[in-house]
């Protein structure tokens, strides 16, 4: 994907939180797994706080990953999967919306690239 180190922060938050950012940024009640926020030079520093994503460069930082734990482990046991196998797939599907991909409004677009980098990085 050639992200550069340091182009993305991933911040593990409680199921409170997140419930909170999705029905504020998406418009979705309860907690969800995962949600992405793409830097425009001030959103990451409002929705994570101060020092997020400061070790990078404006040019390259992409953003910040929200993901909760908790709904990750529900999601990976109903999914029979191990916890750290799914988080690794949040992390790729956060990238992604990071990237620019939207799976809500691209006609399959994002799926078909997530379900190919899955099969690379052997997450499938």
């Amino acid at each position: 994907m050639k992200i550069s180190p340091g182009a993305v922060a991933v911040c593990l938050v409680s199921n409170s939180l997140i419930s909170r950012w999705n029905e504020k940024y998406r418009g979705k009640r309860g907690p969800t797994d995962v949600l992405s926020f793409r830097f425009d030079g001030g959103a990451a520093a409002e929705v994570l706080g101060p020092g997020a994503g400061a070790a990078s460069s404006r040019d390259s930082y992409l953003g910040d990953i929200a993901i909760a734990p908790a709904v990750a482990q529900r999601n990976a046991r109903r999914r029979k999967r191990a916890f750290d196998h799914e988080m690794r797939i949040l992390i790729l599907h956060g990238l992604l919306h990071l990237m620019g991909y939207d799976h809500e409004t691209d006609n399959g677009e994002m799926e078909r690239c997530e379900q190919r980098l899955r099969r690379e990085l052997r997450l499938a």
